[in-house]
């Protein structure tokens, strides 16, 4: 492994300096290693291995374009390996960590849905009418309008951030009061 690592520290050192034919063989030497590398990080998280020609063009891409913040004075391997390791974590956050699982496996063990606590038409029309007068007007145009936050933000005048505040706002209370009523 080390004589791996210091030819690979050579030629970088030497792509660095120019030499095109060096890049290309230090390219040529990791791909296999960078490969492999993903693919285990990719059984480790429970994901298929199908990504991981994507991750080592990634890595490949990344080395090439900050290929000029690497210390010559540095080992190789250790800043290629936190490249691939980053990109490997890149990988699986925009994937997430997906588990499927039949539902029809669960059927029996599943509990049934409680019913939920309503308030009537009525109590609601009561108590939104005690909110301040924004929380009021942002409430009625996005629930009961079905305006999106854009259209209410224009209808009123308000930024798209006021208008979320004043929807949580008046939601928070509204819950607070139909939950003590």
């Amino acid at each position: 492994m080390r004589g791996r690592e210091d030819e690979w520290t050579g030629l970088m050192r030497s792509a660095m300096a120019g030499d095109d034919a060096a890049y290309h063989r230090l390219l040529k030497a990791v791909t296999p290693v960078l490969r492999a590398a993903a693919r285990r990080g990719l059984a480790r998280a429970g994901q298929p291995p199908d990504q991981a020609e994507d991750i080592v063009q990634e890595i490949l891409l990344a080395v090439h374009l900050k290929r000029h913040t690497w210390d010559s004075e540095a080992p190789f391997a250790p800043w290629l390996f936190a490249i691939g390791r980053n990109k490997l974590i890149d990988t699986l956050r925009r994937r997430g960590r997906r588990i499927f699982v039949d539902i029809d496996d669960f059927a029996e063990t599943l509990p049934g849905e409680m019913p939920e606590e309503t308030a009537s038409a009525a109590e609601v029309a009561a108590q939104l009418g005690t909110l301040p007068q924004r929380q009021r007007d942002v409430l009625q145009s996005i629930a009961v309008e079905a305006a999106s936050i854009k259209d209410t933000a224009a209808k009123f005048s308000m930024s798209e951030g006021a208008v979320r505040v004043a929807l949580h706002r008046g939601l928070a209370a509204l819950t607070a009061k139909l939950r003590d009523h």
